[in-house]
């Protein structure tokens, strides 16, 4: 496992998938702002990509977030679009919804950070966001991230077009935290 200050991110269990369908990606609202594509409902025992995890899938590494104190699950973490060869990946991250509030993502973010420029010796991480999605914002700007430009009207909502705003962080700019 892979530890912060606060979380771990650890394999996905078998039963994390129930708690993460229905906490996560059951919501319409939430999944529709967390994903790039329209929600749809999943099947129960259904093999989605977004919850069951396949080993031989490149470019995809999905972690199963915990508290430190006691392993309770509090959410997902991922890093997406990993890119060997220019060296750089995309980071993503869902909190259960009464793990929000808690400083949970700005370590989430912390400790993917550490797994990307330390384990996987990556060059750049990314992150997409909503423009009015301040916790996730706030997460990446206290790691460390900078915000490189805003993507107008390029996100469709719940029948809205939204800004995302875009960041980045390069290995040489990185200062990790010794609790990772």
């Amino acid at each position: 496992m892979l530890r912060g200050s606060k979380v771990g991110l650890r394999a996905r269990h078998e039963d994390d998938i129930p708690i993460l369908r229905a906490e996560l990606y059951d919501d319409v609202v939430n999944a529709s702002r967390a994903e790039s594509r329209p929600w749809r409902p999943i099947t129960p025992g259904s093999k989605d990509s977004r919850l069951v995890v396949d080993a031989k899938v490149e470019g995809h590494v999905p972690f199963s977030v915990v508290e430190l104190d006691g392993g309770t699950l509090v959410g997902t973490a991922n890093l997406w679009g990993i890119d060997n060869h220019n060296r750089s990946a995309h980071i993503g991250l869902g909190l259960l919804p009464p793990s929000r509030g808690k400083g949970y993502g700005t370590d989430v973010v912390a400790v993917l950070c550490h797994y990307g420029f330390v384990v996987r010796g990556l060059q750049r991480l990314q992150i997409e966001t909503l423009s009015d999605n301040a916790a996730m914002l706030r997460s990446a700007e206290r790691n460390g991230f900078v915000r490189e430009g805003v993507l107008r009207s390029s996100a469709w909502v719940m029948g809205e077009f939204l800004d995302e705003v875009l960041l980045g962080l390069l290995a040489q700019d990185w200062k990790p935290d010794s609790k990772v």
